[in-house]
């Protein structure tokens, strides 16, 4: 299976820009952020000509989430589990497909609406963290992915970004990535590249793509099942056992061009409005790779649309 999600900042100004990358990529389930429209008013018939089916929980003008499958799917839930049922803000969307569940977030910023803001923002997470629990107890194959709103550490943040009072890397919002994390779910991009920078934002301001100040807040949280692939066989046990059907696994990352080679053709970026380039599709190949979590075939990857866009595919 292949997923992707982004953070699309309005589907309205962007709708054709997701066509022509679906058409491209071909992902199984994209998952979309902020796609700033009534549920009703999402343009589910463009992608239909592709065989996507679409499932939008919106909202007038700000936040909402969409997916959009060539799979069948099932809606389990429109909001988050939890949460009261007065809240009006549309940043979640769970569905079950072939017994995996995919959850597409759009986790709150907390940096406006003061204390009360980011209040909200860690009681979400909480929430979030709940429904994790629930379902890795009940051995649920899962995957999280969206627009999570974290830095989880220093090294996703380029130098000078962030203040240290920021809602995305306080102390507070960390500890709740952590918890997440020790439930036993594993963060698909650090899993192949476990330290430097693996940006998936940039700000359209004050030349931050150009200069790379970028941060990685676009995260995909994988259950054990689907991050863990038994070790590749060497030759001491190879004649003991199979070699698993899969023995070695690929995620493609796409931040910054100059530490990346490129991806023939599909990924090829093209000159973006105002002389920004998009970035360019990478690949990465380890074989044999011995960290804790390996991952089956080519479930996920990174890749940057352009600034102030996020895109992990």
């Amino acid at each position: 299976m292949k997923l992707a999600t982004w953070n699309v900042n309005s589907i309205r100004q962007r709708e054709q820009h997701v066509f022509r990358w679906l058409d491209r990529c071909a992902p199984d389930i994209l998952l979309l952020q902020e796609i700033k429209c009534p549920s009703e008013a999402f343009p589910a018939l463009t992608y239909q000509a592709l065989g996507y089916r679409a499932e939008a929980m919106g909202q007038k003008a700000y936040n909402g989430v969409a997916v959009l499958s060539r799979l069948p799917f099932t809606v389990t839930h429109r909001s988050l589990p939890g949460l009261p049922e007065d809240d009006a803000q549309a940043r979640y969307l769970e569905i079950e497909t072939g017994g995996l569940t995919v959850i597409n977030i759009y986790l709150p910023n907390g940096n406006s609406g003061g204390e009360a803001g980011y209040a909200y923002k860690l009681a979400w997470m909480d929430r979030l963290a709940e429904r994790a629990q629930a379902l890795l107890e009940a051995d649920t194959p899962l995957a999280i992915a969206g627009d999570f709103n974290v830095c989880p550490t220093n090294e996703d943040a380029a130098p000078g970004t962030l203040p240290a009072t920021d809602a995305l890397v306080r102390p507070e919002t960390r500890a709740r990535w952590r918890r997440l994390l020790w439930l036993g779910l594993t963060d698909a991009v650090r899993a192949i590249h476990p330290h430097g920078p693996v940006y998936t934002f940039y700000d359209y301001q004050a030349g931050a793509w150009q200069r790379g100040l970028g941060l990685r807040i676009d995260h995909a949280l994988l259950s054990p099942t689907l991050g863990w692939l038994p070790p590749t066989p060497t030759p001491a046990n190879v004649a003991s056992r199979s070699p698993p059907t899969t023995s070695r696994s690929r995620l493609r990352c796409a931040d910054d061009p100059r530490q990346r080679r490129e991806l023939p053709q599909e990924g090829n970026g093209a000159s973006a409005p105002n002389g920004r380039r998009l970035a360019r599709r990478r690949q990465v190949a380890r074989r044999g790779h011995q960290h804790p979590a390996q991952f089956v075939g080519q479930a996920f990857g990174v890749r940057r649309a352009q600034p102030g866009q996020r895109l992990l595919a």
